[in-house]
């Protein structure tokens, strides 16, 4: 196995502006106490007392602090998960991924630092294939690996775009809302259309391929906080061929209040090799 083809097999399954497509499958949240539907376009289901839309209206507006880019959040899947912040004000990001646990063939660690004009990456390969493979004791190295900005533009493993501050494309997915209903107080329950979720940066495009036509109806939980900013949204992928049902799971917090990303000591900085732009292309 090349480092080229190993690459292709672990990073394409979930994602830096992380995807975290290739979770196992969990079990979701759902809303305790029933309340009325209400469609894309605002209408109440005959049962329920009229809501107007704001339901839906209340989601979208609940991520309009995140384009700020001032916040933490997390994503995660069964086996992998990310944690991070966003610091606009410096240009700066930081973000720590993991794919795999202990007992599987190959897992990894990163641990990504952006102050722009920079960017660095601390890798980590464990498992059997890992150990098999001698270019890994190349990227294996314990620092931080200092990445060359034109051999990673555009990259979505590696890169950071400071123009699109969330990881998980939030505003992308809740305007794909197409029923939403209040379970509390704020806190809701629907169904999302996933379709464009590859361009938010949440779901790979095969996933969402081999989801077929229920990927228009894809059942999620979200919260907001007492100031109506997203703190919480949870997909429940559905179960489709040979791929078991996953949940998707994304959280922000500390909104305004994110510190600046903290560079590496330049004594724990190397510059990156060519092996590690080929595992990640």
């Amino acid at each position: 196995m090349t480092v080229r083809r190993l690459g292709a097999g672990l990073v394409a399954a979930a994602l830096i502006t992380p995807a975290l497509a290739a979770c196992a499958s969990g079990t979701g949240t759902t809303g305790s106490t029933p309340s009325p539907t209400v469609s894309a376009s605002g209408t109440a289901s005959p049962s329920g007392a009229p809501v107007a839309g704001d339901a839906k209206q209340a989601l979208l507006d609940s991520t309009k602090e995140i384009s700020n880019g001032n916040f933490r959040f997390t994503l995660a899947g069964a086996s992998s998960t990310a944690e991070g912040l966003v610091h606009q004000p410096s240009q700066s990001a930081a973000m720590k991924i993991s794919i795999g646990g202990p007992s599987s063939d190959l897992a990894m660690k990163l641990d990504v630092v952006h102050y722009k004009p920079d960017s660095w990456v601390k890798l980590e390969l464990t498992g059997p294939t890992a150990d098999s493979l001698p270019a890994i004791k190349q990227l294996n190295l314990g620092k931080y690996q200092h990445l060359d900005q034109n051999r990673i533009k555009g990259n979505r493993n590696l890169g950071f775009d400071f123009e699109k501050v969330d990881p998980a494309g939030s505003a992308v997915l809740t305007q794909g809302i197409t029923e939403v209903r209040s379970t509390g107080t704020g806190a809701y329950a629907g169904t999302i259309d996933v379709t464009k979720a590859a361009e938010a940066g949440s779901l790979n495009a095969a996933t969402i391929a081999a989801l077929g036509t229920q990927a228009k109806t894809v059942p999620f939980t979200a919260k907001v906080d007492p100031q109506g900013r997203l703190s919480e949204l949870v997909l429940q992928l559905p179960a489709a061929g040979q791929t078991a049902a996953q949940e998707i799971k994304m959280t922000y917090s500390d909104y305004g209040a994110a510190t600046a990303a903290q560079k590496p000591p330049a004594a724990q900085v190397v510059e990156a090799p060519a092996e590690l732009y080929s595992l990640f292309n």
